[in-house]
């Protein structure tokens, strides 16, 4: 698994969430030795890359990684 290291700076998003899903996520990041905050930024960056359609990315976003289920050295 590849883990991208962290932005030189970073924004707070807010969210709420079911109290029952958020410990299952917790739980299911802690069995994968990642923390929550490393997951929603992996999902966030997918996001965007699948769903920026024609819009033209900046080379900071499109060089962190490969969409998934790409190739990935």
């Amino acid at each position: 698994m590849h883990i991208a290291p962290m932005e030189n700076r970073t924004a707070r998003l807010t969210l709420l969430i079911d109290p029952r899903k958020k410990q299952l996520f917790e739980e299911i990041c802690t069995q994968q030795d990642l923390t929550s905050s490393q997951v929603v930024r992996r999902l966030i960056h997918h996001y965007i890359l699948d769903h920026a359609g024609s819009r033209e990315l900046p080379e900071w976003l499109a060089s962190q990684g490969a969409k998934p289920g790409s190739a990935q050295p």
